[in-house]
């Protein structure tokens, strides 16, 4: 299983066949080219840019893309595409077994709707990794690889740290860090590295994670 990080939340995974989780618009369109398969976590444009996807069947109409039924009328020009998927199902996209968790976007504030969300347990080649979306819910199966969100509206470096420890991953990678700069996330990755209990990296996107 070969990972690459993309810009904030993105990540294509490439082995058995070549998937693609939360192509966003804060993400390099590139991402998608050559996809079997995209998993989309929730509606927000950091994790779904619906030009690009769009884009990227009428290239491979065999593109296959799994969402929960809350973000497909956004694609409704690619409807023969999409597939609906809800928490605690498992199904095959490019090749790999996923099995979806949760089922709503963290909270920001009482004030602002709660919207669907999935994090995605991907597995293939002996090994497995973890994609939560917006949301710290937690997979019921050991977790080699994690992507923890290390910046959002909805959450702070408290609860992602205490997610990677609730989790305890083999390893755990940071994602979600588009809105952070360099000053911010140094002092983010600083608490991962120390209090995490697991080894933790802060790549830059383009980055292989093998």
């Amino acid at each position: 299983m070969r990972v690459t990080k993309f810009t904030h939340s993105c990540l294509r995974i490439e082995g058995a066949g070549v998937l693609v989780v939360d192509p966003g618009e804060f993400s390099e369109s590139s991402a998608l080219d050559g996809a079997d398969a995209v998993l989309v976590t929730h509606e927000h444009v950091d994790h779904l840019d619906v030009k690009a996807v769009t884009s990227a069947v009428s290239r491979r109409p065999d593109l296959r893309i799994f969402a929960h039924e809350a973000v497909l009328p956004l694609l409704a020009d690619v409807a023969q595409a999409t597939t609906a998927v809800a928490a605690g199902e498992e199904f095959e996209a490019a090749g790999y077994r996923v099995r979806a968790y949760g089922g709503q976007h963290a909270v920001i504030h009482p004030y602002v709707p709660v919207f669907a969300n999935l994090g995605f347990l991907i597995a293939g080649d002996g090994t497995n990794l973890y994609h939560p979306g917006d949301s710290f819910a937690l997979p019921d199966q050991p977790v080699e690889t994690l992507f923890v969100p290390l910046n959002a509206p909805w959450t702070t470096i408290a609860e992602s740290l205490e997610f990677v420890r609730t989790v305890r991953p083999g390893r755990a990678y940071a994602l979600h860090d588009g809105l952070l700069n360099q000053r911010g996330a140094a002092i983010y990755d600083k608490h991962l590295e120390s209090f995490s209990d697991t080894k933790y990296q802060h790549v830059a996107p383009g980055t292989v994670v093998d």
